[in-house]
């Protein structure tokens, strides 16, 4: 993959104007100092679960006996289903949280961990996608280095833009947060296609 083909995946699953809306609500009449904790603490969590994911997650694979090909077809499908709910600016089960969690979540002084790192930064999306585009990577250390370097950067964007959550909101609103939700859903729902297609190929080709 493209360098920014791989920027746009990352931006898209992890989706950080999106997550503004999510964010403003978790951290309703809290100070300043707190969002920015709560910010700066869950993207680095993220950012641990996301590179143990990606020691780890061929290993998983292979302990299960999952190959690539099946993989790739049920990555798709599973960030198809996302990208529907995101055309649609619905809050995705894949990211969302119970209304019980989520009253739990907001009774605690910690929202880093719970749910911000997980599911909303690091969730079955994001995880998903990084383990295709490693797949992708054939074990290509220059590739493997740039994979992880444009995620890095979309953490950093995150960071900024969860710093930022105030402003963003009171200029966006949760409309134009939810427009541009929508644009990457579209652009989403190609990529997740075209992992199925990928997938079936590759599938058929082994079975031949």
């Amino acid at each position: 993959m493209k360098a920014y083909d791989i920027f746009l995946t990352f931006f898209v699953v992890v989706d950080p104007i999106g997550l503004v809306p999510l964010f403003g609500a978790l951290t309703a009449g809290a100070s300043h100092e707190y969002r920015q904790r709560m910010a700066v603490k869950g993207v680095l969590i993220a950012a641990l679960v996301l590179l143990f994911f990606a020691v780890s997650g061929f290993a998983v694979l292979r302990v299960l006996g999952i190959g690539l090909s099946a993989f790739r077809i049920a990555g798709g499908i599973l960030l198809f289903l996302l990208a529907i709910d995101m055309v649609f600016a619905r809050h995705s089960g894949l990211r969302s949280t119970t209304r019980r969690e989520t009253e739990e979540a907001r009774g605690r002084n910690d929202i880093s961990v719970f749910p911000l790192a997980i599911p909303l930064l690091a969730g079955p999306g994001a995880l998903t996608s990084l383990l295709l585009m490693l797949s992708a990577a054939h074990g290509r250390l220059i590739a493997i280095g740039l994979l992880l370097g444009i995620l890095a950067l979309v953490l950093a964007i995150t960071l900024a833009v969860l710093l930022s959550a105030a402003r963003i909101l009171a200029l966006m609103g949760e409309t134009g947060a939810n427009v541009v939700t929508r644009l990457l859903g579209v652009l989403l729902t190609a990529l997740a296609v075209q992992y199925v297609l990928t997938g079936i190929r590759v599938g058929l080709l082994h079975c031949a």
